[in-house]
């Protein structure tokens, strides 16, 4: 099949709002895609942090086959067993109480947004009350979740948003107390900044947050949409902070590319936020997608995800250090287990000239922020696979010389 009439075809019926590149997936297996025309790729993008498990995962397929053949949707008037086994699956990995699931992660983030303003209403019934989010950080492309995303590119066109946000510096604790007032009503942040760089959350950081949180009943609200899932080395990153979020918000590899989220909270936030009739859903939570949330979470427990990520993680970071001291347009590496970025000194060299080469030559990767390659693979990886993925940089990095 040649691409071209495809990429044609998808151009004048599509909406531009992605520059694509002028490829044609045609299917997947493990960790490698495959273009229309045949031709290989490595991917160390997995969908922007969703297929966890790779491609064509035999049991993962199986299920959705299944499920497909029984129910893909009846509404949230009725209960279905999907949706009672990956609610009872979700909230224990975890580690809290309710959920409500959602079609997207923006979608989890409004929700989470929405149960942080009911919380503080039903306190002083006043419907004043603020948000404190970080700059540069990414919460999603809706009007909630955009008003709370602090990159002001993203929001200059859409103004007014939806008010009341104000934005601290990510792991400047001193921003953040000086944005605190009577009003305050949650604070929102990342785990791990992705699309703003690859920046985890210093320790002294999130622990002093969790602290102001619980001395001034504020909600700390945790997105780990991209971050969460396995990919830090644990099932959600907060949990090598010794802290807990009051929500959580999680999406993309929850479902291994089912579009499925969801945002969770604790029992103290769940009982004194929505009730009937505050928020709802049509397809959130349906059958086939809440088939996808439950047996994800039954294959990372039975095959060991998370002990593969923390075994292959130490390995890419050690790699890909070797490669910030053999270049001097690359500056360094940092992330979190299978999160990672190199800094690229852009006076030098673009990263999106490097995600080019590489694709170029059988690689996929992206960037984040304006001089990030990210490194976000299948979490099922192997060591050899990380020396395919050098071998493949290295060769895109020299055509940068």
């Amino acid at each position: 099949m040649s691409m071209q009439p495809v990429i044609d075809k998808a151009e004048a019926h599509l909406l531009h709002t992605y520059n694509r590149y002028p490829i044609v997936f045609d299917h997947g297996d493990g960790v490698r895609l495959y273009d229309a025309d045949g031709k290989e790729y490595l991917d160390f993008c997995s969908g922007i942090a969703v297929y966890a498990l790779g491609y064509n995962n035999k049991r993962y397929n199986d299920a959705l086959h299944a499920q497909i053949d029984k129910l893909t949707h009846t509404s949230n008037y009725y209960y279905s067993l999907p949706l009672a086994e990956a609610a009872a699956l979700l909230t224990e990995a975890a580690g809290l109480d309710k959920v409500f699931f959602t079609n997207s992660g923006a979608e989890a983030v409004e929700g989470a947004i929405k149960a942080a303003r009911k919380y503080a209403y039903n306190r002083d019934k006043t419907t004043d009350h603020e948000i404190i989010a970080m700059e540069h950080s990414f919460h999603g492309r809706t009007f909630g979740a955009l008003s709370v995303t602090g990159n002001a590119h993203y929001r200059e066109a859409f103004e007014p948003m939806i008010g009341n946000v104000k934005f601290a510096k990510f792991n400047d604790i001193d921003s953040v107390k000086a944005l605190i007032g009577d009003k305050t009503c949650a604070i929102i942040l990342e785990t791990v900044q992705g699309e703003g760089g690859i920046y985890p959350a210093d320790r002294d950081f999130l622990t002093q947050i969790r602290q102001i949180c619980d001395e001034k009943d504020i909600l700390l609200i945790l997105d780990e949409i991209q971050c969460g899932m396995g990919r830090s080395g644990s099932m959600y990153a907060f949990m090598q902070y010794g802290i807990k979020p009051d929500i959580l918000t999680t999406a993309k590899a929850v479902g291994c590319g089912v579009p499925v989220g969801a945002f969770l909270l604790n029992e103290k936030t769940a009982a004194n936020s929505l009730v009937p009739g505050d928020h709802g859903t049509t397809y959130g939570g349906n059958p086939l997608a809440c088939c996808a949330v439950a047996e994800v979470l039954k294959i990372f427990k039975e095959d060991g995800i998370i002990d593969n990520v923390n075994d292959v993680a130490p390995y890419l970071q050690q790699e890909l250090s070797k490669l910030a001291d053999k270049y001097d347009f690359i500056k360094g590496e940092r992330g979190l287990g299978l999160m990672r970025g190199l800094i690229f000194d852009t006076d030098k060299v673009k990263p999106g000239d490097v995600v080019k080469s590489a694709l170029s030559n059988g690689l996929v990767l992206i960037t984040a922020g304006a001089d990030v390659v990210r490194f976000l693979p299948p979490l099922i990886i192997s060591r050899a696979d990380v020396d395919e993925m050098i071998e493949k940089l290295t060769l895109s990095l020299s055509e940068q010389i």
